[in-house]
């Protein structure tokens, strides 16, 4: 199996990175309309004012198909934070330690931009994910329940201080 990191934007990488939250949260929670089309709109707003300077977007690659992705808003860096965004990879690469490359150069990059604070959004019952958060230093702050997503679900916010 090869795979790669590719940093920033691909073609098709929207629609392929929407279609893996839709497949995964879909089977997991049953999450539908409203979350798969707030995924692609704030997706799609994000790469339309990206800037290499305070943002970061990485896709993994294998054989040249989008398997995994997540981001770094960094727009609000200075006030609220960078906001890690779209850490997802698909059952094809689940399991490789694929999630903590990813990890790894989102907080590289933050590292690298002198975010202090980088926080992200995500609900109970993610166990795989929440271990790998943790390992990279985030800590849960906040939980409640809540619908952003569609369905109801125990949101939380998790935070990393540098």
């Amino acid at each position: 199996m090869s795979l790669t990191l590719h940093p920033g934007y691909l073609p098709t990488a929207i629609g392929r990175v929407v279609e893996l939250h839709a497949q995964f949260y879909s089977a997991l929670v049953g999450f539908g309309l409203p979350f798969e089309a707030r995924v692609a709109r704030e997706l799609a707003e994000f790469c339309e004012r990206y800037g290499d300077h305070r943002d970061g977007l990485w896709l993994l690659l294998k054989d040249g198909v989008v398997e995994g992705s997540i981001a770094i808003d960094g727009a609000h860096a200075q006030q609220s934070g960078a906001h890690l965004r779209w850490f997802i990879v698909s059952d094809k690469v689940r399991g490789t330690g694929s999630g903590t490359v990813l990890l790894t150069a989102a907080m590289s990059f933050c590292e690298s931009r002198h975010y202090q604070h980088v926080h992200l959004s995500t609900f109970e019952g993610l166990d795989a994910a929440r271990h790998l958060y943790e390992k990279f230093g985030f800590a849960l702050k906040h939980q409640q329940l809540g619908k952003q997503w569609g369905s109801e679900v125990n949101e939380q916010r998790f935070e990393r201080q540098a």
